[in-house]
């Protein structure tokens, strides 16, 4: 048994920091190969406590927090959905972060190098990195979008608060409509297509009229058609506006987190500014009192729904970041005396309680949309792109000066985006950094950087042609629920039980001098283990097919939506069975093929003697036991017939013999 000593250096002292046990027979040419940056003095840290507390909060605090936490809210009970969202917060959610944030605290290595503690799991690491890759590709488009609607709003008039534009038809109806009512008569021209028509605005039922800016957002930005088998062409200004964003994310994480750490003072800050100046302003609003209590109005029936606690604990992956690999990027980065834990319950408050603000930022505004309209709270409700693209810029236009508005909310939406995206980004790059040497020097590591930014721009460009907005929401179905759920049942299995509580446990007190309290040890070993096992169960039997605004996807898109869900998910058990064959496992399954030393007659029956027959039977090694790299065709070499109970005469000269 050999030890290896790790030295921390901490100003002008050198002190022992920890010791590693290295078995006997360690392949240590096998460790040479990956990355060196598992030695701490090589590695990047942050700037300090500070930064790696901002990129948290900037990772986990994104867009879905402003349009999808709202929507699954009123949608799922109002206020009785915060039971089971503070729950699952409670039982997975924080759990889950404070695993990932101490681990990789304490190895100092990406998602992917972190699997020296179970060689045979190292493909949950390569399946966290393939979720955020994915995740960074259709994310950088949604702000792709943003960074258009941006640009679009500085002027002295929204351009979706009319009628009277070239890409509107003669289904555009501005504010002053009600359902089932006429409306006064107006004449406007309208181009679809080649042609260009010219119309009286008649009545209309309410489920045929357009708004403004749903024909901004649908026909102007997005272009969009009738179907994924539409694909179109590429929109040349969302390419253009794709390309920036990509720029941004480059020039950003160009230096790795020594950049990201100074940016996200920023990008973790201002989004907060920007809720608070945009929560003033809609509570003086008419009618923000109606969509706050639409919002948190209780409806504890819906508590009793399956739907609801599922979707409770799938929010919570996809609002904490959690299983895609960037938390132990970031926290490989720390310092390692860093209070992880202390970090992990401040980023998880902040991050729940950003939610849970953002819905009043957002049903606020809502309510005085309702009550512009003259339409119930649920008329305009929506989440996902709808509500950041159609509902909540067609509120900001009825507001004063509602192109500062616009300006002020799309920056917001902007640095949340990107606060996410550069976490996500780096996470990926990291992660190969530290599998492949080659491209860890300086030089390389920016050539490998922008090869790797480009190739993601290229990727994005079918999600910004004209049918790219089902693609985008198909990737989005595919990848932000699913896959992440599996990766938590798999990875709290490995850490928890295979590597062992225990372990994980004396590993914390290294770090923090104290270790996870019981109520940690049944959330790892247990509760998060049997939430996330039943909340996998319940999307499998309550899978309901992808869709995009009632239109439903056609059959091989949603194949490709099973293929995109199952390529992170498939790289685990295909990494394992390499791994258990290249390093002894076929042999083994060889050897327990084979027939033991003991196979043969009973010793009762070795007592006959064969002498009668002087025919002799000879073969070549029997192809079966060939086949089967037995050893019995050594018994079968040189068979006589003597050797069995029979004579010649009577086996075959007699007939009547039996």
């Amino acid at each position: 048994m050999s030890l290896a000593f790790e030295m921390l250096e901490n100003h002008e002292d050198i002190r022992l920091h920890r010791m590693k046990e290295i078995p006997d027979g360690d392949d240590l040419s096998q460790r040479s190969t990956e990355s060196n940056e598992s030695i701490g003095d090589d590695r990047a840290q942050w700037g300090g406590k500070l930064e790696f507390l901002l990129t948290c909060v900037g990772y986990a605090v994104g867009l879905g927090n402003v349009w999808r936490f709202p929507y699954l809210c009123y949608r799922n009970g109002g206020g009785a959905f915060l039971i089971p969202y503070t729950i699952m917060l409670a039982l997975v959610g924080l759990p889950l972060f404070y695993l990932e944030v101490a681990i990789g605290q304490y190895a100092s290595l990406g998602p992917i190098s972190i699997w020296r503690i179970n060689p045979l799991f190292k493909g949950l690491g390569y399946a966290m990195v393939i979720v955020s890759w994915l995740i960074g590709l259709y994310y950088n488009v949604i702000i792709a979008h943003v960074l258009y609607y941006l640009g679009a709003s500085f002027t002295s008039e929204l351009p979706w608060t009319s009628c009277n534009n070239e890409w509107n038809t003669p289904f555009c109806r501005e504010y002053d409509y009600s359902s089932n009512k006429i409306i006064g008569n107006n004449t406007q021209n309208s181009t679809l297509g080649n042609y260009t028509l010219t119309a009286n605005v008649t009545p209309l039922h309410h489920s045929l009229i357009t708004t403004p800016s749903e024909e901004y957002y649908n026909r102007r930005v997005l272009g969009k058609t009738s179907s994924l088998n539409e694909i179109g062409s590429v929109q040349p200004y969302l390419a253009l506006t794709l390309l920036a964003a990509w720029l941004i994310v480059y020039l950003t994480l160009l230096k790795g987190i020594q950049s990201l750490g100074k940016v996200v003072y920023f990008t973790a800050i201002f989004p907060y500014v920007m809720l608070i100046i945009l929560m003033f302003r809609g509570v003086t609003l008419p009618g923000a009192a109606d969509g706050i209590i639409y919002y948190l109005k209780p409806d504890f029936q819906k508590l009793l729904e399956p739907r609801v606690w599922s979707d409770a604990c799938t929010q919570i992956f996809y609002s904490l970041s959690a299983c895609s690999g960037g938390l132990i990027a970031m926290s490989s980065y720390n310092k390692f005396k860093n209070n992880c834990y202390r970090d992990a319950l401040i980023v998880c408050v902040i991050n729940c309680g950003t939610s849970v603000f953002a819905g009043f930022v957002i049903f606020s505004i809502l309510g005085f949309m309702a009550q512009e309209k003259n339409v119930p709270v649920s008329e305009v409700a929506q989440g996902g792109p709808g509500l950041a693209f159609i509902v909540y810029p067609e509120a900001l236009s009825r507001l004063p000066i509602a192109p500062m508005w616009a300006v002020l909310f799309f920056i917001m939406m902007a640095t949340l985006g990107f606060g996410s995206e550069f976490s996500i980004m780096e996470c990926v790059f990291s992660a190969l950094t530290d599998v492949f040497p080659q491209i860890q020097p300086r030089k390389a590591n920016i050539i490998f950087r922008t090869i790797f930014t480009a190739l993601c721009f290229l990727l994005g460009l079918p999600m910004v042609c004209e049918g790219g907005i089902y693609l985008l929401n198909l990737v989005d179905f595919s990848v932000g629920g699913f896959p992440l759920l599996v990766v938590g049942l798999f990875e709290l299995l490995a850490i928890s039980w295979i590597y062992g509580f225990n372990r994980f446990s004396d590993n914390i007190y290294a770090m923090l001098g104290t270790k996870p309290t019981k109520y940690w040890e049944l959330c790892w070993k247990y509760i998060s283990l049997l939430v996330i096992g039943i909340t996998v169960l319940m999307n499998i039997i309550m899978y309901a097919e992808p869709d995009l605004d009632g239109q439903t996807y056609p059959e091989w898109a949603k194949s490709l939506g099973w293929l995109i869900a199952l390529f992170p998910i498939i790289v685990i058990p295909l990494w394992f069975l390499a791994k258990y064959c290249t390093d002894g496992g076929w042999k083994l399954l060889r050897n327990g093929v084979k027939p033991l030393p003991s196979w043969g007659p009973s010793e009762a029956n070795k007592k006959f003697e064969y002498r009668d027959s002087g025919v002799t039977y000879r073969s070549d090694r029997s192809a079966f036991a060939k086949l089967m790299s037995s050893n019995i065709s050594n018994m079968t070499t040189n068979t006589t017939l003597s050797d069995f109970p029979f004579s010649s005469s009577n086996a075959l000269g007699n007939p009547d013999t039996v």
